[in-house]
């Protein structure tokens, strides 16, 4: 039994998986009022993320949907972080699947030549809120944030990243 998390990029075979997953954790875990119908881009994720600087990635372990990660290009060489969930049993430094997820998708905006990372999130995420500050995400005033990011309104919580 392999316990070891791999990457790949989304493909549609994962979409009902990466789907149960955010709605599971969004709705059971945090109590957020959101549905599916409320996020539309799952349902078109290669059109929404896999274009121009965007792309989204899923973490497996064996075969299951464990984690997920995407870019959405906002232009300007920026991108939206978005749509990052990791299953409850695969956080944390055991498997480090929001370490992988984020380097890996850190490293691919590198290639990418983005210069700048941001992301929203919600106030009840405060785990989430050590880990992107732990790697190197500072804090900012949603006035801060480019024009074209799309501000969501769950969203009160916002980060910067400089791609170097």
């Amino acid at each position: 039994m392999n316990n070891i998390p791999i990457l790949k990029e989304y493909s549609r075979e994962f979409q009902v998986q990466v789907v149960d997953l955010i709605l599971h954790i969004q709705q059971q875990e945090y109590n957020i009022q959101i549905t599916k119908e409320d996020q539309p881009d799952l349902f078109t994720i290669e059109d929404f993320y896999q274009n121009g600087n965007g792309n989204f990635w899923v973490a497996l372990c064996e075969g299951e949907i464990i984690g997920t990660i995407s870019f959405l290009d906002i232009g300007n060489q920026q991108v939206a972080l978005r749509k990052m969930f990791v299953n409850k049993e695969f956080r944390g430094e055991k498997f480090k699947t929001a370490s992988l997820l984020l380097n890996n998708a850190i490293k691919w905006a590198r290639e990418k030549s983005i210069k700048e990372i941001y992301l929203g999130t919600t106030l009840q995420f405060l785990a989430a809120h050590r880990f992107y500050e732990k790697n190197g995400f500072i804090s900012i005033d949603l006035n801060d944030l480019p024009e074209n990011f799309p501000v969501l309104q769950v969203d009160k919580k916002f980060y910067k990243y400089l791609v170097v």
